[in-house]
């Protein structure tokens, strides 16, 4: 099908706008960041003498390492665990079939409608009354539960179109459930697998509302949960507030750019699939 040459032009011009609309706030903070410390940047005005300095000090006043160790702590507890458990229960549900397993689908599907902001209040109750509130396990338990509806949906989605003559020809092989499992479908699962943990690193790595809520010590949060405290002590200072943000960005837009192949396929294949 042959596209017309006004609509492609119409086409890419809105792409640009729509890439100028996102990248603007970035190079704003960027180029805010620069600015001597305490003072207000009119604009996007580039500063006659940029304040490299900013980062480091930020750096240094946020207590970053700390913060790069509990993000990956809780990044290293949180996704694999989720990886294991929606995977086989993906597998169970979509290829065993057991009595009431589109029940228990059905209850997932529930819980993509739950959002964050709804259950703060009773998570909170709840931790304080186990005794894991102001710990890391108080992010890394609720992330996990959290994640569970989409990431079996997500997993569903691929089980659901594998064709069954290879789990037949298992079966005729001799092959158990686990083998099954273990041995064929997850090696054959490994795409969109892989896609889903980068997809819940991002998610877990920029978790703000939990990490603010549940924590009270920043050492103890995500980078991105740090960013409520660090913005409560210098609310005033805005190019050291923003040299704080970049900071924090700069993990997060690594990994898109390394593995920005793999979450297109991510994003296209939860789109399709269903």
């Amino acid at each position: 099908m042959k596209v017309a040459r006004s609509e492609l032009i119409l086409g890419r011009l809105f792409l640009i706008g729509l890439m100028a609309f996102t990248v603007l706030p970035f190079i704003s903070i960027f180029i805010t960041a620069l600015h001597p410390s305490n003072t207000i940047p009119r604009g996007l005005e580039w500063p006659a003498n940029p304040q490299w300095g900013n980062f480091i000090e930020a750096f240094k006043v946020a207590n970053m390492t700390a913060l790069l160790a509990s993000s990956t702590f809780i990044v290293l507890a949180v996704v694999p665990v989720s990886l294991i458990i929606s995977t086989m229960a993906a597998f169970s549900i979509s290829l065993l079939r057991f009595k009431g397993s589109r029940v228990i689908f059905s209850l997932f599907i529930f819980g993509l409608t739950l959002p964050f902001g709804g259950i703060i209040v009773p998570l909170y109750i709840l931790e304080r009354a186990i005794g894991i509130y102001n710990t890391r396990l108080a992010i890394v338990l609720p992330l996990i539960g959290l994640y569970m509806p989409f990431a079996v949906y997500w997993m569903r989605s691929h089980f659901v179109n594998m064709p069954p003559e290879i789990s037949e020809a298992a079966r005729v092989d001799g092959a158990t459930t686990w083998d099954l499992f273990r041995r064929i479908h997850v090696p054959l699962a490994t795409p969109p697998i892989v896609s889903l943990g980068i997809l819940m690193s991002v998610w877990t790595w920029n978790q703000f509302l939990l990490a603010l809520v549940l924590v009270e010590d920043p050492s103890q949060r995500t980078m991105a949960g740090a960013l409520g405290a660090f913005q409560g002590h210098y609310a005033t200072n805005v190019p050291l507030l923003c040299a704080g943000t970049i900071l924090i960005l700069i993990p997060t837009l690594i990994i898109f750019v390394v593995f920005q192949r793999q979450i297109i396929t991510a994003l296209i294949q939860g789109a399709v699939k269903g």
